[in-house]
């Protein structure tokens, strides 16, 4: 496999990937987004991969192949691997230099709250936060697969503009979730913390016709949060949420508690 070296003039490098897969129009739309303000590779799941979370393959082998989907001037690989393995392979295998910045998205569905813990399209870009790369995942509330992306496009432009411009401090990488409104309706940005919210699972469970047992997963999102700083709250009420999300994962409140303890 041929390493791609930054392209020859000063635009910024920016890797693109996703969870839903290399074909979804999400990541079409961001694409075609990221090719107006950078040079563009992309490396993403060659099928759907929601759910996955920070899950990467240790138990079977990788397939990392060039493809052609859209015209435009992007270089792209189809990974048979998870969207956290698809930027490990993009910044050790495919790139001889470090991006300026990683997106992941455009996730079809939300990932404000919980939901950023469960996320692929979040955790491909916490793993380029965890290597040094600026990095923003964008989602879109519509779980559709042919959703209407386009009032999305000038916000996910922005924010992108921005991160380029200023920066993220080390460790931190941004959520940005997007309403499903027509633009005229989309009320502008709020920078948010993470509602504290939750799942209730409920498992169907049914029988096959071999009389074996089996379960599809399903579930409400329960909001525990009345706060008005939330992300939740914000995209309720017509806003763009975005959440620095770090992922040291230290209770650093709780040190001094834990060492009073008779251990």
């Amino acid at each position: 496999m041929s390493n791609i070296t930054t392209m020859a003039n000063k635009r910024p490098l920016i890797l693109v990937t996703n969870d839903d897969g290399i074909t979804a129009p999400g990541i079409r739309a961001l694409i075609k987004i990221m090719n107006e303000i950078g040079d563009v590779v992309v490396v993403a799941p060659d099928r759907p991969q929601s759910g996955m979370g920070h899950a990467i393959t240790v138990d079977n082998v990788l397939h990392c192949n060039p493809i052609n989907i859209d015209e435009g001037p992007q270089i792209e690989y189809s990974c048979s691997g998870t969207p956290a393995d698809c930027v490990k392979m993009a910044i050790n295998e495919i790139l001889n230099t470090k991006p300026d910045l990683c997106v992941s998205g455009i996730n079809h569905g939300s990932n404000s709250s919980i939901n950023v813990i469960y996320s692929g399209t979040m955790s491909a870009a916490v793993e380029a936060g965890i290597e040094g790369i600026p990095a923003i995942g964008f989602s879109l509330l519509d779980f559709k697969w042919h959703a209407d992306f386009k009032p999305a496009e000038e916000f996910v432009k922005n924010i992108t503009l921005n991160t380029l411009l200023n920066g993220l401090p080390e460790g931190i990488v941004l959520n940005v979730n997007i309403p499903s409104l027509p633009a005229e309706e989309i009320k502008g940005t709020k920078i948010c913390r993470q509602a504290n919210g939750v799942w209730k699972e409920n498992f169907d469970k049914r029988k096959s016709p071999f009389g074996k047992e089996y379960y599809w997963l399903s579930g409400e999102f329960i909001n525990k949060d009345k706060g008005q700083d939330t992300d939740v709250y914000a995209l309720e009420n017509g806003y763009v949420s975005i959440v620095p999300v770090q992922f040291d994962m230290t209770a650093h409140h709780m040190i001094q508690k834990l060492n009073s303890w008779e251990l």
